[in-house]
């Protein structure tokens, strides 16, 4: 009777090739990142990845509005009167014919746009028109829109009012 033996290079060799095999089935269990927001006053930045996404599919009418109304722990950034408030999207966000909105407690402060960046300097957010005390916070939401402007993602930051 004779008894195969195996070199320890081979041994080695299909060691390898298992830990790489392994390596790959525990990456592609993981799921890819969603594109980032970032909302910026003056030199602080908030980054957030969506809150919501359709995944290739648009949003229903009741899934966008529990997801702009039922964020609890979106990222925060303090925000003076006056200050320069900045909004940018993941160029991944555009792709393909995508645009973005942007939303101030729900109401729309922008136009679809296919650019990553957009800037409002000197913007008093929390103004009301002289109709009582200006809140605390505001909610700033940013949404995906495909080519027929139906809502893919979205993504939320809350603007915690300061006075300096």
């Amino acid at each position: 009777m004779t008894v195969a033996f195996t070199s320890g290079r081979t041994r080695r060799a299909g060691l390898a090739l298992a830990a790489a095999s392994a390596g790959l089935l525990v990456l592609s269990a993981c799921d890819k990142p969603t594109p980032l927001a970032t909302v910026t006053v003056g030199t602080h930045s908030v980054s957030t990845e969506a809150s919501c996404r359709g995944d290739g599919k648009p949003l229903a009418e009741a899934k966008l509005t529990s997801c702009l109304s039922g964020v609890k722990d979106a990222k925060s950034i303090d925000y003076a009167p006056g200050s320069t408030l900045r909004l940018g999207v993941d160029p991944k966000v555009v792709e393909d014919g995508s645009k973005w909105i942007a939303l101030l407690d729900g109401s729309p402060i922008t136009e679809p746009s296919a650019q990553t960046y957009r800037s409002f300097p000197g913007a008093d957010v929390f103004s009301t028109g002289g109709q009582g005390a200006a809140p605390k916070e505001k909610k700033v939401s940013i949404i995906q829109v495909d080519k027929d402007n139906k809502p893919e993602s979205v993504w939320s930051f809350t603007l915690k009012r300061t006075n300096s």
